[in-house]
């Protein structure tokens, strides 16, 4: 993986004006002559740099400002002020050049045409970016069978089940072999199967081809199998920036403590003061406990009782996520 950076951002804003209806008739009719608007703050001075070949998680709540960064990077909106370089060229700009080495994919969105089976598209897809035909056949080959859909190619999209069209939008996005990739919850609306597979196409391109990957998602799972780091903004500015076993350091104030009794199971109440039981099934009892608390609480437990088994363990990430979204923190926390 290169160090020198192939997405650069700084300082990044997108600012909206939006119109603020005013309640009933009597406001509606003052609305016509006098129109009041709230500035909305979508994203408001991002500043981040990914070396090439990276896959980085982009997390944060609805509304955070993922989507507005990803269309910006990617040239479909203008930002309000600030400077990006997606593999030196100013995505805004939108040169042939720039278009011919990303791709933007989606979940919610389709770039195939609906009737016509998936080849068709493919084979537009393969005029329009002036693909060779032997990498285009290679590259096509590839794909249908890293994602088991190869016999899928002659169906028209619209008979696809949701995962099946989704992988053939993963396949569309990388035909041309584009050297960064942002996608927009891919895996939104997936069973487990497909979220898995796409996963794992999704980490054979990138180890193939070094490819540069900036994913948006909600599922932790696609986080967690994907990244080693992860970018959080929350409110249009971000409050995290680096290692995904950092966030769990910085942010995950709690441990869970699991315990395997031997004998008696003392009562769901006990450890109250210095834990939450979070899971209660004899003899198995689940503990939710403050880091700082922990070594008190487990050299009480063994004075008390027997254990068959004992683990501690970090909070699920989602839990951790969490809280960094409730953050106050106005500055970035990296790590």
């Amino acid at each position: 993986m290169a160090d020198q950076a192939i997405i650069t951002v700084r300082d990044l804003r997108r600012h909206f004006r939006v119109f603020q209806k005013r309640e009933g008739f009597l406001g509606a009719l003052q609305g016509l002559f006098r129109r009041q608007y709230r500035l909305v703050k979508a994203v408001d001075g991002v500043s981040f740099d990914i070396a090439e070949g990276e896959i980085v998680g982009f997390l944060g709540p609805n509304g955070a400002g993922k989507t507005t960064t990803l269309k910006m990077l990617s040239g479909l909106l203008y930002p309000t002020s600030g400077e990006a370089r997606v593999m030196g060229f100013v995505p805004w700009e939108r040169s042939n050049e720039f278009r011919r080495r990303f791709a933007l994919v989606m979940g919610q969105r389709n770039q195939l045409w609906w009737d016509l089976p998936a080849i068709e598209s493919f084979n537009l897809q393969k005029e329009i970016y002036a693909i060779p035909e032997r990498d285009f056949k290679r590259r096509l080959d590839d794909l249908t069978e890293l994602l088991g859909v190869a016999d899928l190619l002659h169906q028209p999209v619209r008979e696809l089940s949701l995962g099946e069209r989704m992988k053939m939008e993963l396949i569309g996005a990388f035909l041309h072999g584009p050297r960064v990739v942002l996608l927009d919850e891919p895996t939104i609306g997936l069973d487990v199967v497909a979220q898995a597979t796409i996963l794992d196409c999704l980490r054979e391109f990138n180890k193939q081809n070094c490819t540069t990957i900036l994913l948006t998602s909600h599922y932790m799972r696609d986080v967690e199998k994907l990244c080693d780091r992860i970018i959080v903004i929350n409110h249009g500015r971000i409050i995290y920036d680096g290692a995904l076993e950092g966030v769990i350091e910085r942010f995950g104030r709690f441990k869970i403590v699991r315990l395997q009794f031997r004998g008696t199971t003392p009562p769901r109440n006990a450890w109250g003061v210095r834990g939450e039981v979070v899971d209660y099934r004899p003899p198995v009892v689940c503990l939710r406990v403050e880091r700082d608390n922990v070594p008190a609480l487990l050299h009480e437990i063994l004075d008390q009782a027997e254990l068959d088994d004992i683990s501690v363990e970090d909070p699920p990430l989602e839990e951790v996520i969490g809280e960094v979204f409730t953050s106050t923190t106005e500055s970035v926390v990296t790590a």
